[in-house]
């Protein structure tokens, strides 16, 4: 959208906290990619520029608060092994047979995956900066990449953890946290976890991050085997961050599924959010997150897929239904998350989580990340009910009725295929990439 557009559809869902449904409204998008205005299409302000009349719902893009998207190249790999041996065994050695180019392949296959399902933002932990920056920037998406620092065998070809950290640095210092047309890319630090990095390395990388205002993105109490030791050395994983100074700024703890109450009460303290990733855990039998007792607490909770090797899609609506599933079963109540209370993790609160007031609602001031869905679907059988209109869309919809998708703007998938790049040709070349590193 080079000029300020006008996108009108049936149904508009600006993912307020109330989950406002809006009958017969208008997204004004502005020149610089911001939106405008948003409201029922009577009493919006006179509009001088193109008009786009969309037959659907549109809704904003989703952000996914936890992913390794590159590891799509590595997908099925170990899919049967606990998490400790599939990465010790499977993933590292593989990863370790990684190349930069490969690294930008994988990622720009996934970015195109994640954008047709309607996910415009995904929050990155790995390797080979400039390769994931490059895809993103092909592709079109939006991505908070917070490269990978870790001290574990096998990881010493990308240097020590200090040199990992200090290039991140160097990077938020060369050019700012956020960058790129639509400030499409922000930077962040990726500390591994408490059981690859020892605490100093914890306390130092937080420190970098806090003097930047960067968030810092770190993997925590994801299996009982990781919380066991470090409860017994340190108390807890939460704990020892806590020793260490690592839980104050914009922390972002991934997985947290093993965590006590005080544990609980020590991130809702500290303002730290975090990224539940239901799949990812289920298939790896880490364990299930209390999610009702984080929200419950006060803490921000996102939504995240993992990586494509654990988690195996980029597909947040699927973690959204399971996510919901999941509380329900582990609560005895059927109403333990709604509907509504998903899709806003999945858009607005995972927003919220990795501290971006920009992103994740359809609000003047916020880019213009839009998802077009398409209502002429059997998912949506009383579209002119609101509360069943949520249901439909978020226990039956999902991914297969996204249909378009902007970013910043502009207009990056185009009746399911992304516009940008073509997306056969990005599987032809994944597919080369994982034959090698299967050989």
């Amino acid at each position: 959208m080079s000029e300020g557009t006008r996108l009108v559809a049936p149904v508009v869902l600006p993912c307020d906290p109330g989950c406002s449904v809006l009958r017969d409204a208008v997204v004004d998008v502005a020149a610089d990619g911001r939106i405008a205005h948003v409201g029922p299409r009577a009493t919006a302000p006179q509009h001088a520029g193109p008009v786009r009349e969309l037959p659907g719902l549109l809704l904003p893009g989703l952000v996914n608060t936890h992913a390794h998207t590159p590891m799509i190249a590595l997908r099925g790999m170990g899919g049967d092994l606990p998490l400790m041996r599939w990465l010790q065994d499977v993933m590292w050695p593989a990863e370790g047979r990684l190349q930069a180019d490969d690294v930008r392949v994988a990622m720009t296959s996934g970015c195109i995956e994640l954008l047709r399902t309607g996910c415009t933002t995904s929050v990155e932990m790995y390797f080979f900066t400039d390769a994931v920056i490059d895809a993103v920037t092909a592709v079109g998406s939006r991505v908070v990449l917070t490269p990978g620092i870790i001290a574990a065998p096998g990881w010493e070809r990308l240097g020590t953890w200090e040199q990992m950290r200090d290039d991140v640095s160097a990077r938020i210092d060369e050019v700012g946290l956020r960058s790129g047309p639509g400030e499409r890319i922000e930077l962040g630090y990726g500390p591994h976890g408490a059981y690859t990095l020892p605490p100093d390395a914890l306390a130092s990388v937080a420190e970098h991050a806090r003097a930047r205002g960067a968030l810092m993105h770190i993997h925590v109490a994801e299996t009982k085997e990781e919380d066991r030791a470090l409860r017994e050395s340190h108390g807890s994983v939460p704990a020892l961050l806590d020793a260490v100074g690592a839980l104050g700024g914009r922390v972002l703890a991934a997985h947290g599924v093993h965590l006590s109450e005080s544990d609980i009460d020590l991130l809702a303290a500290r303002g730290a959010a975090v990224a539940h990733c239901p799949g990812s855990n289920a298939k790896l039998a880490a364990g299930m997150a209390r999610v009702t007792a984080l929200r419950r607490a006060g803490i921000r909770v996102g939504l995240g897929t993992d990586g494509p090797a654990s988690g195996d899609d980029l597909d947040l609506w699927a973690e959204a239904r399971l996510a919901g599933l999941i509380a329900r079963v582990g609560s005895g109540d059927a109403a333990a998350v709604t509907a509504s209370e998903l899709l806003l993790m999945a858009t607005r609160e995972g927003a919220a989580a990795i501290g971006r007031d920009d992103l994740g609602a359809l609000e003047p001031g916020r880019w213009a990340d839009v998802v077009h869905v398409d209502l002429d679907d059997p998912a949506f059988v009383a579209p002119d009910d609101d509360a069943q209109l949520l249901s439909n869309l978020v226990w039956a919809g999902g991914s297969r009725v996204v249909r378009d998708v902007w970013v910043a703007g502009e207009q990056v998938v185009a009746d399911g295929e992304p516009t940008r790049v073509d997306r056969r040709a990005a599987t032809v070349a994944l597919r080369e990439v994982a034959a090698r590193l299967r050989g």
